[in-house]
């Protein structure tokens, strides 16, 4: 064997990391390894087309898959009321209360929520592997955790395909982070999954064309096979979180027919994509991310395609996560969190979306109601085909916020959210509250390829300056500031703001754009 460990593996890690087990993942990453390198080639290859002028459009190579009649395998019991998901990392005590949170299902993230230092990764796994044995327990002085005899359907999301783990090696090389997470769960839990009556389901994370889709079905059946599964055993939800997937949805749930559970609207990715894919586009220039809301033309566009693709084809249209979160010190943030929340909920759910995603246990009730409200006693709107919806490019295309404009304050929102968030994640953490909004990688993402746009294109701030590299750096030496002036030294120079600081000018200001913020800050953490 060729698969080298180069981390710590004591106590508990022993036992996921078996000889078996690494096997498993060795045999994944051979197989189709090379497959997912040349999957990455392509879209460096497509994004040059981008950058030429070119407009992504729909695929008429796939023609008869978007005018076939075909629908996906159905799911289980289990998945199909999901009217409320919480999300969060796979940390042992914020699954528990997620599990517990009432909500109908939980997305445990290895991604986007994850920072993924070797603690993490693995030790979500130990935390999978108790949870699904409804073992999982942690016992603090405080407080004892344990789960409730109900508790919400489990689902992970693996590392994207764009991401590597280099504390496991196969032939000297960094295996893929993706199909790590994805095969120590799968060989762990899989088969004791069936036997409780679930399975191993999965959410899939920044696919850019059905050729990645089809890939991950590949694994699915490869895994299936080595593992003695049935074939459709494993189900998936594909988050479309980029503006070239959303041109591809009916052909990525084609593909994952057999093991789809759906699509959800990704939409902090997806207005990172739209910045990032058009990012040398002047004409196509977005304004403060405080105003591209759900409601401008391409992401209500985007979301109605979504849940027009889903139920033509049998299958589920999840929505999208609101940023809001509560502060049990502070009744009026609660307040406006809970407001925020039910306006975004119900706006889902009166166009069509089967269920939704929060972020804290606290807003699940808020959710909940907003969905029964639509949906009653029905497990999902599935049968709610969106005739009236028309799948045109055009609408995708319609970059435009009316209104926007570009402020100091949104350029000092970028600045702040980014090193706070960079920060955080340097620490081993990530999903941050900032501003009482939870923040990830992805809202991390918009604030730097935001900032890298308007300094590229020298845009003008509403007040006619020019955003400039200069003034970018004077913004970040103010934002340090403050943090010292509000916490102290101690706090700034512990917390790892000073490395967060660097990392973001170094992707926010590159003459050359770095395809995701978490590649660089992976070489720091």
């Amino acid at each position: 064997m060729t698969i080298e460990i180069a981390a710590d593996t004591g106590g508990r890690r022993g036992s996921i990391l078996t000889e078996e087990a690494l096997a498993f993942v060795e045999d994944l990453e051979r197989a189709f390894g090379s497959r997912r390198r040349e999957l990455l080639a392509r879209r460096s290859e497509r994004q040059a087309g981008w950058d030429a002028g070119e407009m992504p459009d729909h695929l008429p190579e796939t023609a008869e898959v978007r005018t076939g009649d075909w629908r996906v395998r159905p799911v289980l019991d289990d998945l199909l009321d999901r009217r409320v998901e919480i999300t969060g990392p796979v940390d042992r005590k914020m699954m528990i209360n997620a599990l517990n949170s009432g909500a109908k299902a939980f997305m445990a993230d290895f991604e986007d929520s994850n920072a993924p230092t070797w603690d993490n990764v693995i030790d979500g796994q130990v935390n999978l592997f108790d949870a699904v044995r409804r073992t999982i327990e942690l016992v603090t002085p405080d407080k004892e955790y344990r789960l409730n005899p109900e508790t919400a359907t489990l689902l992970v999301r693996p590392r994207g395909w764009h991401l590597v783990d280099r504390h496991v090696l196969v032939d000297g090389k960094p295996i893929s982070a993706g199909l790590l997470d994805f095969g120590l769960y799968a060989f762990h839990n899989a088969a004791e999954l069936v036997g409780r009556g679930s399975g191993p389901y999965f959410y899939l994370p920044k696919l850019e064309s059905h050729l990645e889709a089809r890939l991950w079905n590949d694994v699915f059946v490869h895994a299936q096979e080595a593992l003695g599964l049935p074939l459709g055993t494993v189900k998936a939800t594909v988050l479309i979180e980029t503006i070239l997937a959303a041109f591809e949805m009916e052909e990525i749930l084609y593909e994952l027919r057999d093991h789809s559970a759906g699509l959800n609207a990704g939409r902090w990715d997806y207005i990172f994509s739209c910045v990032k894919t058009f990012r040398r586009r002047e004409e196509l220039m977005l304004p403060d991310r405080g105003r591209i809301t759900m409601t401008v033309p391409f992401m209500r566009a985007y979301t109605d395609q979504l849940v027009r693709a889903c139920h033509r084809r049998g299958a589920h249209a999840m929505g999208g996560m609101a940023a809001f979160i509560p502060n049990r010190r502070d009744p009026e943030v609660t307040e406006r969190a809970l407001a925020g929340v039910a306006a975004d909920k119900r706006r889902e759910a009166t166009e069509g979306f089967d269920g939704t995603w929060v972020a804290h246990p606290d807003l699940v009730d808020t959710a909940m109601a907003e969905f029964d409200a639509v949906l009653g006693d029905r497990p999902n709107q599935v049968d709610r085909l969106r005739e009236d919806v028309v799948p045109e490019a055009k609408a995708l295309l319609d970059i435009r916020v009316p209104g926007g404009s570009i402020t100091e304050a949104g350029l000092r929102l970028n600045v702040s959210v980014g090193i706070q968030y960079v920060a955080s994640w340097l620490r081993g953490t990530g999903a941050a509250a900032i501003n009482d909004l939870m923040e990830d990688a992805a809202t991390a993402e918009i604030s730097r390829t935001q900032v890298w746009q308007w300094t590229h294109h020298g845009a003008a701030l509403d007040d006619g300056r020019p955003v400039t590299a200069d003034l970018v750096r004077t913004i970040l030496d103010e934002e340090i500031a403050k943090l010292r002036e509000a916490h102290g030294d101690d706090f700034v120079d512990g917390g790892r703001f000073a490395e967060a600081a660097d990392i973001f000018a170094t992707v926010a200001l590159a003459e050359e754009f770095p395809d995701f913020l978490t590649l660089p800050a992976y070489d720091v953490l």
